[in-house]
């Protein structure tokens, strides 16, 4: 219900009426029955749960953090937890349309909402009207959500030459926000920066939580998302501003919220479940996970290597289902909407899905970067070609790019 209450005045205007508007809270989220793994609050960190390896790489805390979550969920998080899958939240799409008296969804998903309405497209092809799969990852199903997040470490060094223009350009000297004369120096800055406070953490204005070289790289992947460039918001300069309070010896950090605090019990535990419950991961063997780190982090220094480390999922219950196969099986009514710089769901995972989709889908592409397009990022091209879709059904005649 929150992304209808978020996006549901543009939709109205931009769709003229066409529909009924309706939206639900999946399992695990808002209103609807929730799930809690009983974790400490230091565990419930967003640079705990993303598991961000400690300085130099080392991961023996994040195995041993990992193992911890996992047996908590297990001991406290019942049946409950176990059924936040995909797999149950397509089955409850459909009950949802059956409950309004629909022979037929039209729908838009962002991000992992993608993959469920791809799932939902493949289990109820009759059921399925103008779909729009916003932001989109690679639907293999021997790694769905592990898949996901190993893609990110491309994804971030895809989209942060976009933070770095911004951050060199003229006009940061009249707001202040300027981080080096060239482009180039941004992302030695930021990294040294990192590395340095994963030495010497800096106190902040919440007591007791430093910014550390982890909160930092986490508060970039939170900063890379949206289009700075769509006025009036601009996500860059907050963290434009945290770099230069942790290089200025005088200044005292201010922690983004998200990092500032303990994740709620029931949020943490549907962030975990949702990855973890879906796809069997890979046992956690130290040794094999350390050597995915080291590369991972030498190769995207800007994540760390934290896409490839271990998690929960490693120590997890073996999932009850397979993933679904995603094909070319069933009609043509789907358009896909793809960012070619996204920190989260890059460009070459969105091409899987199209690849899968076949002739089912045509593909728009947006020559800018950020995740989540449609209404979203001020892309005037990519929003036509969305709301010509959904009000008239026709879709451009093949794959196509959108400038601006």
């Amino acid at each position: 219900m929150q992304r209808l209450t978020q996006k549901g005045d543009a939709l109205r205007r931009e769709l003229a009426g066409a529909y009924d508007l309706v939206a639900f809270d999946p399992r695990g989220v808002g209103a609807s029955t929730t799930a809690s793994c009983d974790l400490a609050p230091e565990d419930r960190y967003l640079t705990s749960l993303r598991s961000w390896p400690g300085p130099n790489g080392e991961i023996t805390e994040n195995i041993a953090r990992s193992r911890r979550i996992a047996e908590a969920c297990a001991r406290s998080g019942g049946p409950e937890l176990r059924s936040f899958t995909t797999a149950n939240q397509v089955r409850d799409m459909d009950r949802f349309r059956e409950a309004l008296g629909e022979r037929k969804l039209s729908a838009w998903g962002t991000s992992y909402g993608t993959y469920v309405g791809a799932v939902y497209a493949q289990k109820y092809p009759r059921h399925t009207d103008r779909w729009v799969l916003d932001s989109s990852g690679d639907p293999d199903p021997k790694r769905v959500a592990r898949g996901w997040l190993a893609n990110m470490s491309q994804g971030a060094a895809d989209r942060f030459p976009d933070f770095a223009a911004w951050a060199t350009h003229p006009d940061r000297d009249r707001d202040g926000l300027r981080l080096a004369a060239a482009a180039q120096e941004v992302e030695p800055l930021v990294v040294s920066l990192a590395a340095r406070l994963d030495r010497e953490p800096r106190t902040t204005t919440t007591p007791g939580v430093p910014l550390t070289g982890n909160g930092l790289r986490q508060a970039l992947q939170n900063a890379l998302y949206a289009d700075a460039a769509f006025a009036p918001f601009a996500p860059f300069a907050p963290f434009a501003r945290l770099v230069q309070a942790a290089q200025d010896p005088a200044g005292t950090p201010v922690l983004p919220r998200e990092l500032a605090a303990p994740i709620r019990n029931e949020d943490a535990a549907l962030m975990v479940s949702v990855i973890c419950n879906d796809v069997a991961w890979p046992d956690a063997s130290v040794g094999s996970y350390r050597r995915a780190v080291d590369a991972d982090r030498a190769r995207y220094p800007l994540t760390a290597g934290m896409p490839v480390n271990a998690l929960p999922c490693s120590f997890w219950q073996t999932p009850a289902q397979k993933p679904t196969r995603i094909t070319d099986d069933g009609p043509s009514n789907i358009l896909m909407l793809q960012s070619r710089r996204d920190p989260a769901t890059p460009l070459f995972g969105g091409l899987k899905m199209r690849e899968a989709l076949g002739d089912r889908a045509r593909l728009v592409t947006v020559e800018q970067g950020g995740h989540g397009l449609y209404l979203g990022n001020g892309n005037a091209c990519g929003d036509r070609a969305v709301t010509e879709f959904l009000t008239s059904g026709r879709r451009p005649a093949r794959d196509t790019d959108c400038a601006n």
